[in-house]
């Protein structure tokens, strides 16, 4: 397996990664679709992924419940926000790491590197990197300085518009609103989803995002601004 190029290596060390084993580094950028195009032997990001969704799970959870006193409610929406593909992928974007996966030639062309699915899995694989190198302190540590607007903002501080379109429907006398999917288009790691809610003798409204929950959240929302 190759080293880090200079520039991966620069920008790792800019971002407070500090990386010491090129081996576990090059893993979390890898994509599976980089298997097609580079080493036969690359591993990719998933095993790393799955241990960084915890160290961030744990890490956030435990900021979160020395900020204050709030309800277990309010905790896990809170917890649930900071933690999504789309808060992952949103600080990903923010400190350049598009442009550092690793992907094959067909998965960068169809916008894998811009998918928010991809790069959220690879923000929670360079968490697991860190943690393989440096331990649970460090990568915590890493992850309050790049989260820090994150969690002293508003993220998961406003009702979830899928809870909130549940409670008008019921403050309404209404039936219970209904989410289907309409379109998937797209290969896999670069799918987009539009989703139609409705609420039978009221309306409907629709939204696309590149994930289902997504799509639901964002089509809950655009029903509240429109019926609500």
């Amino acid at each position: 397996m190759t080293g880090l190029s200079p520039d991966a290596r620069a920008w790792l060390e800019q971002h407070g990664f500090i990386p010491t084993d090129d081996a576990v580094w090059l893993e979390a950028l890898t994509h599976g679709s980089f298997n097609g195009s580079g080493p036969a032997d690359a591993a990719d990001y998933q095993r790393l992924e799955f241990l960084g969704d915890r160290v961030l799970g744990l890490s956030v959870a435990a900021w979160l419940f020395r900020a204050g006193d709030a309800p277990e409610g309010k905790l896990s929406q809170r917890l649930n926000a900071l933690v999504s593909g789309t808060t992952c992928a949103r600080i990903a974007r923010s400190i350049g790491l598009p442009e550092h996966i690793r992907l094959g030639k067909q998965a960068r062309d169809d916008g894998g590197a811009d998918s928010d699915k991809i790069l959220g899995d690879v923000m929670e694989a360079l968490i697991g990197a860190c943690f393989i190198e440096h331990g649970f302190d460090t990568a915590q540590g890493l992850i309050y300085r790049l989260w820090a607007k994150e969690l002293e903002g508003d993220v998961g501080k406003a009702k979830h518009p899928k809870s909130a379109l549940q409670e008008w429907a019921a403050g309404n006398r209404r039936a219970p609103p209904v989410y289907t999917v309409t379109d998937r288009s797209g290969p896999d790691h670069a799918a987009r989803f539009t989703v139609e809610v409705s609420v039978r003798n009221v309306g409907n409204a629709e939204a696309t995002a590149s994930s289902k929950g997504e799509a639901e959240r964002l089509a809950a929302k655009a029903f509240l601004e429109r019926f609500g």
